[in-house]
C-alpha cells in the first residue's frame, strides 16, 4: 500500500472504525472538567456515531451542557507492537440530541445491530440518543503515521508534522 495514498488511507481507516462495537467518549463539563466513558454504538446514514446514554452518567449531563466530545478507537494491547505506536482514530466532535422521527429510525438501527437492551433502554425517560459530527481529528498508525481526518466519513488529509 502506497502509505500516502489518502484513497486507500481513508479506507483502511474506515475498516479499523468497524472493527469495533463501543466507543471511549470523553466529555467535560462547561468547567472544563474532564470525564471519561465507553459507550456501544451505530453509525448512522451520515456515518455519525450514535451513541445510547442515561442521564446518570456523567457525560450525558456533560454533552447536554458542552457538545463537544473526542472519541476514541484504540487498537487492543494485546494486538499492538508496541505500545508507544499503538494504532488509534482519534475524532473531535460536535454532539447533537436526536429527536422524533430521527431518534426513532436510528434506534431502530441500532437494535438491530444491538441486540435487545436496546428495546428496554429506549423506553426508559433518561436515556438520551447523541448523534456525534466529526469536526477534525487524527488515524495514527505508528510512529510518524498520523493523518489529519476531515469529517464523519473520515476523509484522510494531509500528513500531521509530528
Amino acid at each position: 500500500m502506497n502509505t500516502a495514498d489518502p484513497v486507500l488511507l481513508t479506507k483502511e481507516a474506515r475498516m479499523f472504525r468497524a472493527r469495533f462495537q463501543t466507543v471511549v467518549l470523553s466529555t467535560a463539563t462547561h468547567e472544563g472538567v474532564p470525564d471519561t466513558g465507553t459507550a456501544p454504538f451505530i453509525l448512522d446514514s451520515q456515518e455519525r456515531i450514535c451513541v445510547l446514554l442515561s442521564e446518570l452518567a456523567t457525560h450525558t449531563r456533560n454533552l447536554m451542557e458542552n457538545p463537544q466530545a473526542c472519541l476514541a478507537f484504540l487498537e487492543s494491547e494485546e494486538e499492538c507492537r508496541n505500545l508507544f505506536a499503538r494504532k488509534r482514530l482519534i475524532l473531535h466532535c460536535s454532539a447533537k440530541r436526536l429527536q422524533s422521527t430521527e431518534r426513532e429510525t436510528t434506534l431502530d438501527s441500532m437494535e438491530e445491530r444491538l441486540g435487545n437492551t436496546v428495546g428496554l433502554l429506549r423506553s426508559l425517560g433518561d436515556f438520551h440518543l447523541f448523534a456525534f459530527q466529526v469536526d477534525a481529528g487524527s488515524y495514527i498508525r505508528g510512529f510518524g503515521q498520523a493523518w489529519e481526518i476531515q469529517d464523519s466519513r473520515l476523509q484522510i488529509g494531509r500528513l500531521r508534522s509530528q
